[in-house]
């Protein structure tokens, strides 16, 4: 699913690096259509939810753990999730799926992740 427009309450949740330099992809979109910030490659930003995919797994592992949690506090909010990790970060959705196991019902997954 391709998300080129948000409603309010909703979220776009993108892959990221650490720097948070949102040159391509859904990054770039996050940047350009939803509040994403220059040099913030963590967390909420207007419409957007960076989560750090070019660390190492270990490090997506954690901060897809940390999303979870934010959602879990913000049924206000849905979050529609892009498929985080599998672009230029070059993980699989066989291998990012599982880490977003238990998500709260207001986080909406790739068709791939399920």
């Amino acid at each position: 699913m391709l998300i080129t427009k948000l409603a309010p309450g909703e979220v776009f949740v993108f892959g990221s690096n650490a720097a948070g330099w949102h040159g391509g992809g859904a990054a770039a979109t996050a940047l350009e259509e939803f509040g994403a910030v220059w040099g913030e490659g963590h967390g909420l930003h207007g419409q957007s939810y960076a989560i750090d995919s070019m660390s190492g797994f270990e490090t997506l592992a954690a901060e897809v753990a940390t999303f979870l949690g934010f959602a879990a506090t913000h049924p206000e909010l849905t979050f529609l999730v892009t498929e985080v990790g599998c672009g230029i970060a070059g993980y699989s959705p066989a291998e990012v799926a599982p880490l977003f196991g238990g998500a709260a019902a207001n986080v909406l997954l790739p068709e791939r992740f399920h």
